[in-house]
């Protein structure tokens, strides 16, 4: 876990919704919001994965946000399979962006789950950046939605991963036109390579903020 991180209470939907907030390194640019894996399969915002997306995060100036949602930890309600998530992700976001007026970029992120929920929520919250780990496309009945702009999208995934086949990721995103980037003998996890995943993460998310603001 990280060291400067808090533990918040956010008002959701269906309650409150237990929540750890990790500052910005220096001067904050904006705001991000990253959600946990499958909480059916252990998914919690203490996810290692999760965490390291929150530190390189952190490192690039956004304030991060780490729900727990519905059902989840101490958070109320009860888990809606994707459904609700999806509300509690945005009511997460409406709050970081309101605590956080100077810091005006936001970037949606997801790990897994996260990042299924993370494709719908960013129908609506629009952000400048859209981060997705491993992303359960190809997974569920209700299919993922198409990236709100693939060009604002980031997406790493597993040569390796055993939960979300690397082939889910390839086929949707080139639906769309968009790149992967594949970290070679990595698992869903990223077992031994956490701190590549965050290399990665810190040294092209502000290449797509920069091209979006220049656009």
């Amino acid at each position: 876990m990280l060291a400067k991180q808090q533990q918040l209470w956010i008002a959701g939907p269906v309650g409150r919704l237990e929540t750890l907030y990790v500052p910005a390194q220096g001067m904050g640019r904006g705001v991000a919001v990253i959600n946990h894996p499958n909480p059916l399969q252990g998914g919690l915002n203490t996810n290692k994965v999760v965490q390291t997306a929150a530190k390189a995060l952190s490192q690039l100036g956004f304030h991060c946000y780490l729900p727990n949602f519905r059902g989840v930890g101490l958070s109320d309600g009860q888990h809606d399979y994707g459904r609700g998530e999806v509300v509690d992700c945005l009511a997460v976001a409406d709050y970081a962006r309101a605590q956080h007026p100077q810091a005006t970029q936001f970037v949606l992120s997801g790990f897994s789950f996260g990042g299924y929920v993370a494709l719908f929520a960013a129908r609506t919250a629009k952000p400048d950046a859209l981060l997705l780990i491993a992303p359960a496309v190809g997974k569920y009945t209700v299919p993922a939605p198409p990236a709100f702009d693939a060009l604002r999208t980031l997406l790493i995934q597993g040569e390796d991963d055993d939960v979300i086949p690397l082939k889910n990721g390839l086929v949707w995103a080139a639906e769309q036109g968009m790149p992967v980037v594949v970290v070679p003998g990595a698992g869903h996890f990223f077992h031994g390579q956490l701190m590549l995943l965050r290399q990665w993460i810190v040294r092209l998310l502000p290449a797509l903020l920069a091209s979006h603001n220049a656009d």
